[in-house]
Parts: structure tokens; sequence; C-alpha cells
């Protein structure tokens, strides 16, 4: 168990001030952010809803083929629910990687977050997102670089759960013609009102604190909702034991072992197995300097193979 030296106020670490009214203010000013670069892969913001204020930055490797089309991974960034934006250094940096190493073009889609705008505001977001996708011109950037049949949806952390519940929620519409073969979940962000083992193990981390993840939780879910609800623990709900919309995907699930998450990563991974979802699990040890080039390498693999045969039967 990893011990802090001082308590740790998770309010602080989350940038959130709390009033003398008993109202909070979130600052999101103090991470840098970068704009769209012309590099060795071309990047470029669109406003997906002004109401809303939510953007899409879309990355295409120049190396595209002409007259070609790749693969689309919609990624959806972390920060918790609460922080974070597509425009971060960190963010930006890792989409324009990925864009270039997996030859695939990448919509990195933003959503609104709490405590302003609670879920299910991010899942609504990432869905709109999807649509307008649907809807750009056959002259639009994606229609042109796109292949609209080879959809994946991706995420991390805070953004692995916005893309499994978006994921969820795109079965529900005609999204024709895009076709969403998968999910790509990095270090996905679940909870549950009991808690597991690599929970506790963490409740004094140094990096995140339990008493954090439990903070994130109270201010993105619903009023009056504790963490046993089906946003924050797919084991609840109507969909936890029956999951045939999800059967002619593939999906991969990433994470660290001994992380905080670790359990409920593995128990999510195992409800799907349970409903006959194609799941690969891949977890890592923790403090892998070089884990973003070992992710890089094998998931070319998964985005242009197809599931056995089996798992459609």
């Amino acid at each position: 168990m990893s011990e802090s030296s001082q308590p740790c106020d998770p309010y602080a670490r989350l940038g959130i001030v709390r009033n003398p009214d008993g109202t909070i203010t979130s600052d999101r000013t103090k991470f840098p952010r970068v704009p769209p670069t012309p590099d060795f892969v071309v990047s470029k913001d669109f406003k997906v809803n002004q109401s809303k204020s939510t953007w899409m930055r879309l990355y295409a490797p120049i190396t595209a083929p002409n007259g070609g089309k790749l693969p689309l991974v919609v990624y959806f960034h972390d920060g918790g629910f609460i922080n974070g934006s597509f425009d971060l250094k960190p963010v930006h940096g890792f989409c324009n990687c990925m864009a270039l190493k997996l030859n695939v073009v990448v919509a990195s889609a933003s959503y609104r977050q709490a405590p302003e705008f609670k879920l299910p505001a991010a899942y609504d977001d990432g869905l709109h997102a999807l649509k307008w996708i649907k809807n750009l011109p056959d002259n639009g950037w994606i229609k042109t670089y796109v292949d609209l049949s080879e959809v994946f949806l991706m995420g991390t952390n805070s953004g692995g759960n916005v893309a499994y519940n978006v994921g969820i929620r795109s079965t529900e519409e005609d999204l024709t013609p895009l076709c969403i073969r998968g999910l790509i979940l990095l270090d996905p962000f679940f909870g549950g009102q009991e808690r597991c083992e690599s929970e506790l193990r963490h409740v004094n981390d140094q990096h995140f604190p339990l008493a954090l993840t439990d903070l994130c939780w109270k201010l993105c879910l619903p009023d009056g909702a504790d963490r046993d609800h089906e946003y924050s623990n797919p084991r609840m709900g109507d969909r936890a034991g029956n999951m045939e919309i999800m059967l002619r995907w593939k999906v991969i699930i990433t994470g660290e072992r001994g992380g905080a998450m670790i359990d409920r990563q593995r128990d999510v991974a195992k409800l799907m197995k349970e409903n006959g979802v194609y799941v690969i699990e891949h977890f890592t040890d923790g403090g892998d300097p070089n884990k973003t080039e070992t992710m890089f390498a094998f998931m070319p693999s998964f985005i242009y193979s197809s599931p056995p045969l089996e798992f459609f039967f």
C-alpha cells in the first residue's frame, strides 16, 4: 500500500474550490493546451455542438493512401469526468502518435463534465459526436479518409467508461453508414459500493487515493445515486445479464496489475465474457516506461483482425 505523507484534500487535487455558500467552482484553465498541428499527422478542429460547446479534433496521417480508406478511432479523454480536454497537450500528443503508429484516423471528442454537467451528459455528447460524424457531407474530411464500416470507440480512464456507455447507447440508434466494430478501453474507470481488494490496497495512494475516486463519483453521478448506479457499476441495470448488443464486437481492456482499478476492470471483462462477448485482457506491470509503445505494438493486430467465428454463433 502506498502511503501519503499528508492527508489528501480530494477537492484541491481536482482543482475544485468549495465556496462559503456551499457551491463549488472548478478551474480548468491551469492545464496546458495546444492547437492542431501539421506535422507527420494533420489535425484539425471542428465544432460539434455550439449550444453545448463540444468540439472534435481530427487526426489523419499524411501517409494515408490515395483513394484508400482507414479505420476510425473515436477517442474520449481521461480526467475522472471532472478535468481533461481534447486539446490538452498530453491528449493531443497521444492521439497524434496513435494516428501515426496505428495508421488510423482519430476523432478526439470533447464532452461536458461534472460537477456542472452530471452523467449522462458525457454519454449524450459522445453519442452526438457519432451522429455528427454520420451526418458529415460526402466531401468532408472523414468521408474522404475513413472507412466508416470500421469504427472503434476508445477511451482512457473515465474516457473508457464513456466509450463503454456510448457504445451501448449507439446500438439503439441508426448510425448508418457508421459500423462500430469494437471497444478499446484503456485502464477504464468503473466503481461500486462494496470495496474491492485493489481499491483497499490504494486507500492512501499518493497519486489517486480512494477519497479522490469517491469524490469523482460523487460529483459526476446523478443526484441521489451511489456507486452501484449502472453508470459506475456495469453489473447493475438492465444490461448486466444481457449483452447481445455487443456480441459482434471485439473488446480489449487494459490495466495495470496492482493498480487500484484492476479488480474492477477484470470484473467487467468477466461480465462481458459471461455474456459471450469476445474480450481480450491486456494487463501490464505498473511503472512500465514503455507502456504506450507496447500498446501501440499490439493494437494494430486487434484493429485489423476479426474475432474467431465461434464468437458469432
